[in-house]
């Protein structure tokens, strides 16, 4: 058994996935769990859903609680930041929180030299310039941050300008609509979720949310304009390329994210949109990745892919965990026991969902990025229909909204691998057709 530590950089659902997955595969060694926030690991789709709306509180969304995360024997670090890492001796340097060993004299900061590491660390919100220290302006991408805006929509008869028409920006959308707010939501492009579903599947969400009272605007975020009331450093409305003027109550930014990935200096690892990763979730010997952070070499689609999806956070945080330790056996560091593991490359079908009013969408296998798509209205006023999503001759992937489970089940098999258009096509249409 290592004397060394596993490391895991992110309190995530994907680091809290790849913790566990190291104690179920047999590592004894210490394990140490490094997070940022203050917070136990918690669940962020419901931060946009259930959360901001008031229906669930905080203690909610924990994926573990204390006592459920005492049995793995954790070095639970919180509120600490990873600031370093040197790929080639496996060193972390770290700052703040509770327990770190002092690299200096009266410094809150240190080294920690680990087995192996694995870099959950997720993404972060954009932002635009002005709104740092502006009041009234928020992002939505942790705890705190959804709390800040549910306390903004407490109040009665806001007036909400969502910056931002992707899955964020609408699921936020649909829940201040709920709660009786003005909406405005503002995008660059004139179709909602576009990038992401396409554009006929887009069309039908804009058509549910103006139908809810969602004004919706295209155009440019050129800046913010102050209160008029007077009160300090308060928003007031978000002024457009164009020159007009959304007045609001509040605002949130919801343009998208960047993967977490700014403290990895070290010139041996590629940090280009993610941490680049190899098809087994490894960026160089004994560092791994998992999660939202993660860019790796999907085995079955034949390129370098990155998913910000809650299934995929938890698969390949178990997978990265189950790897590194194969790489780890093989250095001697770790005893496998009587069946040597082996590396196994991550090949997932993706899969994301979106809560918007009544409306559930599922979708499988790639949607963004296809050279062709196909959209089966079932129902116009109930928003059903389903998509299926070509790239290169091959259907890569298909979205259902409003169907039932059976279907879902059905439509999930047709993408698990990429298949003849024409083939995916008949399949799809018996799936719907089977009820």
């Amino acid at each position: 058994m290592s004397a060394r530590p596993i490391a895991v950089v992110g309190a995530s659902a994907a680091g809290l996935a790849a913790a566990e997955a190291l104690r179920r595969s047999g590592w004894r060694g210490p394990l140490v769990l490094i997070g940022d926030e203050e917070q136990l690991p918690y669940d962020r789709p419901p931060l946009s859903k259930q959360l901001l709306h008031g229906s669930w509180e905080p203690d909610r969304l924990l994926l573990r609680t204390r006592d459920q995360l005492d049995p793995l024997g954790l070095d639970l670090r919180l509120g600490t930041r990873a600031t370093g890492l040197d790929a080639v001796t496996r060193t972390l340097t770290l700052d703040g929180g509770v327990g770190v060993p002092p690299l200096e004299q009266g410094r809150e900061w240190g080294r920690l030299a680990c087995a192996g590491v694995i870099i959950a660390t997720g993404v972060a919100a954009r932002t635009l310039p002005g709104a740092d220290g502006l009041a009234g302006v928020h992002t939505l991408r942790t705890l705190d941050d959804a709390l800040a805006l549910r306390a903004g929509l407490a109040e009665a008869a806001r007036r909400l300008v969502i910056v931002g028409n992707g899955v964020l920006g609408c699921e936020a959308a649909a829940v201040a609509r709920e709660l009786g707010h003005d909406v405005t939501l503002v995008g660059r492009d004139p179709v909602p979720m576009a990038a992401a579903v396409g554009t006929e599947v887009g069309e039908l969400l804009a058509e549910e949310h103006r139908a809810q009272g969602v004004r919706m605007v295209t155009g440019a975020v050129a800046g913010f304009a102050a209160a008029e009331d007077g009160a300090p450093a308060r928003v007031g409305g978000v002024r457009l390329a164009d020159g007009s003027l959304l007045p609001a109550d509040l605002v949130l930014l919801a343009i998208g994210s960047a993967p977490a990935v700014g403290w990895l200096a070290d010139p041996a690892l590629d940090t280009s949109d993610g941490l680049r990763c190899d098809a087994y979730c490894a960026a160089a010997p004994g560092i791994y990745a998992a999660g939202d952070v993660a860019r790796w070499d999907h085995p079955v689609h034949g390129r370098p892919l990155r998913f910000e999806h809650r299934m995929n956070a938890t698969e390949q945080g178990m997978a990265a965990a189950r790897n590194l330790l194969a790489e780890l056996a093989v250095e001697g560091v770790h005893d496998p026991g009587d069946t040597p593991a082996e590396r196994r490359p991550f090949a997932p079908v993706p899969y994301f969902w979106s809560d918007q009013y009544a409306l559930k969408i599922q979708a499988y296998g790639l949607t963004a990025g296809a050279d062709r798509v196909e959209t089966t209205v079932l129902d116009r006023a109930e928003r059903r229909t389903v998509a299926l999503y070509g790239r290169d001759g091959n259907a890569v992937g298909v979205l259902a909204a409003g169907v039932p489970p059976r279907q879902i089940r059905a439509l999930r098999a047709v993408v698990a691998t990429p298949v003849p258009w024409d083939e995916a096509r008949e399949r799809v249409a018996a799936a719907t057709a089977a009820g």
